[in-house]
């Protein structure tokens, strides 16, 4: 995307973001980066920003100080490209939002042939792939009201993998999920993390960002707090916030 960016720079950089709804300042001056092929968790309280980081990352939400770069390309330039972005950056919500009068594969296929116009036959073969991926063979013609949430979940991953992203962002993506499911989606995103995929999940998720992520990143009142890899945040975090948060929920 961008000549001056190379592979040893961060994928996604954000510097100072502020974002504020009417009064509420939501983010007040975030700051964090990624390489490429590594996995972050945001966590942190409701209300601290986390979600809404997200929808900046992927232009959903404008930000109106700082700067958020992913692969060297500013995503608040007015000139930027928002449907190539949004391809290389692929977002998984806490709904689903599948189709309901399409089914799993035709959810799978539908945006890289209505909008990227690709051809059929090959976007149905990647899809069938991933479908399968996500552990859904056998499901192709199911309809989202025949799926459980887990199922669900997972076919709206494999429609983010469509477009062939090169970061994935997660928010909450299990909150809607009965424990029972929580599981098989869980291990989905932990697979796209060992095969190199670049992701970002907001999560509540302690034991999961434990053990999936490279680096935590802890939020409140529009700040990040604290952060650090895993071992370190969770075992002796400095922050009195951290210790409250982490102690109210382990």
């Amino acid at each position: 995307m961008s000549a001056a960016w190379s592979e040893s720079d961060p994928i996604v950089d954000i510097r100072d973001v502020h974002k504020s709804f009417g009064p509420v300042q939501v983010l007040a001056g975030v700051s964090l980066s990624m390489p490429m092929r590594s996995t972050a968790c945001i966590i942190g309280p409701s209300g601290s920003g986390k979600s809404t980081l997200l929808r900046c990352i992927n232009a959903l939400v404008p930000i109106e100080k700082g700067s958020i770069k992913v692969r060297g390309i500013e995503v608040n330039d007015p000139k930027v490209d928002i449907l190539n972005l949004r391809r290389r950056v692929g977002m998984v919500f806490q709904q689903y939002n599948l189709f309901p009068h399409k089914t799993a594969l035709q959810n799978v296929m539908m945006a890289p042939i209505t909008v990227l116009k690709q051809d059929r036959a090959e976007v149905e073969e990647r899809a069938r792939r991933l479908l399968r991926k996500v552990r859904l063979e056998g499901k192709e013609d199911a309809y989202p009201g025949e799926l459980s949430g887990g199922q669900q979940q997972r076919v709206a991953i494999a429609r983010s993998l469509a477009m062939s992203p090169e970061v994935m962002l997660f928010d909450e993506v299990t909150a809607a999920l009965d424990p029972e499911t929580v599981k098989e989606v869980l291990i989905t995103i932990r697979e796209l993390a060992e095969e190199g995929m670049t992701c970002l999940l907001v999560t509540h998720e302690m034991g999961f960002a434990r053990e999936v992520a490279d680096h935590i990143y802890f939020t409140d009142r529009g700040l990040i707090v604290e952060h650090g890899p895993p071992k370190e945040f969770f075992s002796n975090p400095r922050d009195p916030r951290t210790r409250e948060f982490l102690g109210q929920i382990l």
